[in-house]
This record gives structure tokens, sequence and C-alpha cells, in this order.
């Protein structure tokens, strides 16, 4: 591949074909990480969160098996090589599900609406984006890193779960994690509802996939390329601001997988949503709507940045390597997604 294509546009392809699989799971296997808290808390359903636990452990036991295989070092990953932020994990967690709720869809989720024409999916995109280089790179910067700063592991234990565990057992990091891996899609399809489901599982193994591709694929190319480029898979916050930049500056800037994973998601969308016959265009009737979708990605924005990744970037990507920082950050994504449909859907005024 790489005699006819930069290391650039070898991964922007992986993440792409990728991000066209994430596309298409989110437009005809409805999975979206929003729907199902709301799905668990108000619609008396667990079905779309077991979808994400069994994506998750597939995701695991399949990295992990690559490592194994010695096709993945998850060390090279940003999630493994940078020290955990326990108050980062938490507060950029909550931040990052309140907003969620608030606009309606995380990054990844209103890409895909993006797909199916809806024009307020482009607005929060695009707010998304430009809040997360404004923390990240912005004039909010100099504040995230005086407040939490990213550094190198520089030789330490990597902050991973299935590696502290080695540390405990001796047992192999790709056994520890491929083992987690399974226990969690046995936990999944515990449920006879999820049993009964085909679909459910199908799109769910193809998210998992859709993670391990991107880990294989980008180590393939930082070993057989020449640039030296990071380890990566999906994520959908600051790789959103990276694809704006990217369309505006694109002949001066490289492509990436990052740009390829968002690009991917959109064409995945749009094409799900003409198979469907969902796609139509729609737009925002109501302004209190609109102000109320664009606070909540702004905080979405700088939340993601904070906590090192949003639903995907944490939720999946990272859990797929047993980071420490993900269940943390997936649990406080929770419960301010939980706070933010709360206020919406109750309002915080005392039960009478």
């Amino acid at each position: 591949m790489l005699f006819w294509l930069s290391d650039s546009q070898a991964v922007a392809l992986i993440g792409l074909l990728g991000g066209i699989a994430l596309g298409l799971a989110a437009r005809l296997g409805r999975f979206c990480t929003l729907g199902a808290i709301e799905d668990l808390l108000y619609g008396g359903s667990d079905l779309r969160m077991r979808m994400w636990v069994l994506a998750i452990g597939a995701a695991m036991a399949g990295s992990f098996g690559l490592m194994g295989l010695g096709w993945l070092d998850p060390e090279q990953s940003y999630y493994l090589s940078i020290r955990w932020m326990p108050l980062a994990s938490i507060l950029g967690g909550l931040m990052f599900g309140y907003g969620m709720a608030l606009a309606g869809n995380c990054g990844y989720g209103s890409i895909a609406r993006l797909g199916g024409g809806d024009l307020r999916a482009f607005v929060i995109v695009l707010v998304m984006g430009v809040f997360t280089y404004v923390t990240l790179a912005g004039p909010l910067a100099p504040l995230r890193n005086l407040l939490f700063p990213q550094i190198e592991i520089a030789g330490d234990l990597s902050p991973g779960l299935a590696h502290h565990a080695h540390v405990l057992t001796g047992l192999p990091v790709h056994v520890i994690g491929i083992a987690i891996g399974l226990l969690l899609c046995l936990a999944a399809l515990s449920s006879r509802d999820m049993r009964r489901e085909p679909k459910s599982i199908f799109w769910s193994l193809v998210v998992a996939g859709a993670v391990v591709s991107g880990w294989a694929g980008s180590f393939w190319v930082y070993q057989n390329g020449f640039d030296g480029l990071q380890v990566v898979s999906h994520s959908f916050s600051a790789p959103v601001g990276e694809t704006i930049l990217y369309a505006m500056t694109g002949s001066v800037r490289p492509l990436s997988f990052a740009v390829g994973s968002v690009a991917g998601v959109w064409a995945g969308a749009f094409i799900g949503s003409l198979i469907k016959g969902h796609f139509r265009w729609e737009a925002c009737e109501d302004p209190r709507e609109l102000r109320r979708q664009i606070l909540g990605a702004a905080i979405m924005g700088t939340g993601a940045v904070i906590a090192m990744g949003c639903t995907v970037g944490q939720g999946l990507t990272a859990f797929s390597l047993l980071a420490i920082s993900a269940p943390v950050t997936f649990l406080a994504i929770f419960a301010g997604a939980a706070l933010g449909l709360r206020q919406l859907i109750e309002g915080f005024s005392a039960a009478e």
C-alpha cells in the first residue's frame, strides 16, 4: 500500500473505511450513546446499552488479540502513553455528558445525523470542533495546560488496567485483556432480549471491528512507513476540529486518520440513510432549542479535551486497551448525561 500512498494517505484510508462502518452502525443499527442512556433511564430498555457493552468487549478481545500476535504495541497509543489524571477524567467526562444531553447527541452521533440531512447537527459539529481546538490549542489552552498538564509517562508503569493486573498476577497482558473482553461479551449477551436481536449483535461487532481495524492499520503504517505516525483508532472530539482545519487548510496540511474517520462516518451515515429511506433535510425552528444545542456542543468540545476523549474515544477506543481513564470517564459521561436529561425531561424543581 505504501508504494502508492503516503503514510498520511494510508492512515486516512484506514480511518475512512472504519468510519464508514461506524456511520452505517449509527444509521442502520441505531448505535448511539445518548440513546442508550436515555433508553436505560427513561425507556425501560437496556438493549442499546448492552450493544455498547458488547462492542467494548469485542473491541477489547480483538485489540488484545492483536497484542498477543505482535500486531499492536498499546504503549504507542495516546491513551497509554500519557499520565492518567483522575480529576480530568471525572470533570471532563461530566462536562461532556452534560453537554451531550443539551446538544441532543455526541460528536459521533451528530456526524451520523448530519449524514441523514440534519442541519442542526451541522451546527453542533462545527461548534464542538471549534471548541475542542479553543481548549486544545487556542485561548483556553494555557489554562488547560496549567490545570491538567498532559505528561508522558516516560518509562513508568503504563496506565492500563491489564498492565497493572500483569504486575500483580504475572499473567500475560494480552491474556488478561482477552479474558476481560470475553467476560464483557458474555455479560452483554446474558439477556434473552439481546440474544433475540441478531441485528443489534451484528452492528455491535461491526463497531468493535472498526476500532480494532484502526489499531491494526495505524500500527502497521507506524511499523512499515517512514513518517512515524502515531498509533490511533477512532475518536470524535479533537478529530472533528482537525477535520475542520483540514477543510480550510488542506493544501498545506496532510491527510490524517482523524480526517478519514470523520469523513467516513458522514459517508456511512449518508449511505445508511439512503438505504432506509430516511434522508431528509431538517432544520431547527425554535431558536431556544438551537441556543441550547450550541451551548451543549461548546461544553462537549471543552470537556472532551479535558477528559482526553469522548464517548467513542474513551468509551470504546481507550476501553479496548483497558486504559484506566476509560471506565472512569465513561461513568462520568453517564452521570453528566443523566443530569442533563433530568434537567430537560423532569426539571430540577422539587416534586410536589
